[in-house]
């Protein structure tokens, strides 16, 4: 330990990463190993420079391939920022090759982590040697990611020019850009431009091709690419694609067709526990609780263990097929065996509650909770203030948004609904207590939950009101 303080010229802090990233180093992980360092840091705020540092001056190896799996790994969990650090670090200290694969990464975490604009000087700052397919495609990428139709457009046009069009990825970028942007009758076009100009297509292609007919009730042409899909020798079909197929043909109502690819789904599922989430939910969507509890049984048996994750869609599944006390049993059996007391569980079956009315329920399992020491989250006292206030009950509802904002300085990703807000002003207002109201949004202010746009929200809400 003595070595990280003697070593660290930094602030407090970072000085805190390289604690952290030194526990996290014990009797289960091995110390040489850059991955078990980094990957406990996750707060974004947090350089993990100083990391990187710290393994170049204990004389440990620096790899290009390990620098480039924990950057893959990152990403995959959303830690943009810090696998925006790493790659930066990485370019600069020259000790190892930086590719121009790597680039294209790097651009793509600029845009996600800088902005489109910092992206775009990044790209022109290359040298035109330096501007290879992979390159464009990440800068198309970005473009696709901000929904700039006209932008994505003239980038692809200029690719296909210098014969940069070929890659699939950017044809299903294209396809997700008419996606996001509900420009769904464009899509069956790229698929078939694709194919004119022999880009091979991959199950993501087809899934989004088949997504856009479902979305317009063209079922017939999405059957039929399903055919053609089942029919290419470089596919292989997977749960995804069926599971799919089935959402769609449940979303058209039409129950035995879905049946027929939640059977297949099944099939493909091995010991895939999202794909197990997946399929309990569409039979929930069907009613069919028999079918809901054989899967959950059939998961537990095959996969090692269970997920928060994995008990979020089974409680969710019960609470929207009416089975709130099977619901209960699930969360006791949750809470008897997880490590990790997250909040968002217990809160499905509290959003249950409230659904059917059952508030003073809600209140009282939350208050529970909160007796037995574990720290509540803003958004379970948000849920039963909601209930509360759709039962005209604005005491409560008030009282429970108090308990939100107090527990809100330890959960700074949240903020509150500004109807909520809103409602239990004009209340206070009515009642004249203005003390009160003025007690309230000193509270909000003080955990930074009325930005600016809130306050718009507030007056839209209020104006609505009159």
């Amino acid at each position: 330990m003595l070595t990280i303080f003697k070593r660290s010229n930094t602030n407090p802090n970072n000085l805190w990463v390289l604690i952290r990233a030194y526990c996290a180093t014990g009797s289960n992980s091995n110390p040489n190993n850059l991955f078990s360092r980094i990957s406990p840091l996750g707060n974004p705020n947090l350089s993990i420079v100083p990391v990187l540092d710290q393994w170049v001056q204990e004389g440990q190896k620096v790899r290009a391939f390990e620098l480039r799996r924990i950057i893959r790994d990152l990403r995959g969990r959303k830690r943009y920022t810090h696998a925006l650090e790493i790659s930066e670090w990485m370019s600069s200290k020259g000790l190892c090759l930086f590719s121009p694969g790597d680039q294209a990464v790097q651009l793509d975490l600029i845009g996600r982590v800088r902005g489109l604009n910092v992206a775009e000087r990044y790209f022109n700052m290359l040298n035109e040697h330096e501007k290879i397919d992979k390159i464009y495609g990440a800068l198309l990428n970005c473009y696709v990611r901000e929904g700039l139709v006209d932008k994505s457009i003239s980038h692809m046009q200029k690719m296909k020019e210098m014969g940069f069009a070929s890659s699939t990825l950017s044809y299903n970028d294209l396809m997700c850009l008419y996606t996001h942007t509900g420009q769904l009758e464009k899509i069956p076009d790229v698929l078939l431009e694709m194919k004119k100009n022999s880009v091979t297509l991959d199950n993501f292609t087809y899934r989004i091709c088949m997504n856009s007919y479902g979305a317009r009730s063209d079922l017939k042409s999405m059957e039929k690419l399903l055919e053609e899909m089942e029919s290419q020798s470089h596919i292989s079909m997977d749960w995804t694609t069926y599971s799919t197929v089935a959402n769609l043909y449940i979303k058209a109502g039409l129950k035995e067709k879905a049946l027929i690819f939640l059977k297949k789904l099944e099939e493909k599922l091995h010991n895939d526990a999202l794909g197990f989430n997946h399929l309990i939910s569409l039979y929930a969507s069907l009613g069919n609780k028999d079918e809901v509890r054989r899967i959950w049984g059939f998961q537990k048996v095959t996969c090692k263990k269970q997920l928060n994750r994995d008990y979020i869609t089974m409680l969710g599944s019960l609470v929207k097929l009416g089975e709130l006390e099977e619901a209960k049993e699930v969360l006791e059996e949750w809470e008897s065996s997880c490590h990790c007391y997250d909040l968002r569980v217990p809160n499905i079956l509290l959003i249950g509650y409230c659904k059917e009315g059952l508030v003073e329920k809600a209140e009282e399992m939350l208050e529970d909770i909160v007796k037995r020491g574990k720290a509540p989250i803003p958004n379970s006292w948000a849920i039963i203030a909601k209930a509360y206030l759709d039962k005209e009950n604005m005491g409560k509802a008030f009282e429970c948004m108090k308990n939100a904002l107090a527990v809100k300085a330890e959960n700074p990703g949240w903020r509150p609904k500004a109807l909520l807000v809103s409602r239990v002003l004009n209340w206070l207002r009515d009642k004249g207590e203005v003390d009160k109201a003025e007690d309230f949004v000193s509270s909000l202010k003080k955990v930074d939950a009325l930005n600016a746009e809130m306050y718009q929200d507030l007056i839209r809400e209020s104006e609505e009101a009159k």
